[in-house]
């Protein structure tokens, strides 16, 4: 049996599903939020005082982040500036895929109705020659594993056969 490595994080893409979006705006050095957790509520029993019950109310997300040097002209920021200047939001979808060394997609993550809720740029300081970071905060309803062809076929057939509650995770 071959020897299983874990893949490493700094090889990724986001793409979102806006009109008109170049390559520019795939090219991100950080993401982060991909969590989701089950929220419950907690059932007292009578006569029963050592615990309480915990029973699944929802699933939660958390909001996505993304960073990355600041690009001038992007596609993504003038749909943030739409949101942010004239409260005119129009959610969207992006697909995050974590690569391998030869760019073939291991995992993927389907976020479904993206919307910006805050976009900051990193500080100005004069005595230091460093990069401009745009960070780009995105809340969004939930988000789907996709099964990738190829990078494990005993996960995709399991994912294939899960309920959309199971796919979802």
């Amino acid at each position: 049996m071959a020897a299983y490595y874990p893949p490493a994080g700094f090889h990724f893409s986001v793409t979102f599903e806006l009109p008109t979006v170049t390559d520019k705006d795939f090219r991100f050095q950080e993401v982060s939020g991909l969590t989701a957790s089950i929220e419950t509520q907690p059932v007292k029993e009578g006569g029963e005082n050592r615990f309480a019950h915990q029973l699944p109310v929802r699933s939660n997300f958390e909001k996505l982040v993304l960073k990355r040097g600041m690009v001038t002209g992007s596609a993504i920021l003038f749909w943030i500036r739409a949101a942010v200047e004239d409260f005119n939001f129009a959610p969207t979808n992006a697909i995050i895929t974590l690569l391998n060394e030869q760019h073939v997609p291991l995992a993927a993550w389907y976020v479904v109705n993206a919307f910006p809720v805050r976009w900051s740029v990193s500080n100005f300081n004069a005595e230091q020659s460093s990069i401009v970071i745009e960070t780009l905060e995105l809340q969004y309803n939930y988000f789907r594993i996709i099964p990738v062809p190829g990078a494990d076929p005993e996960a995709a057939e399991r994912l294939a056969k899960a309920s959309p509650l199971q796919a979802a995770f």
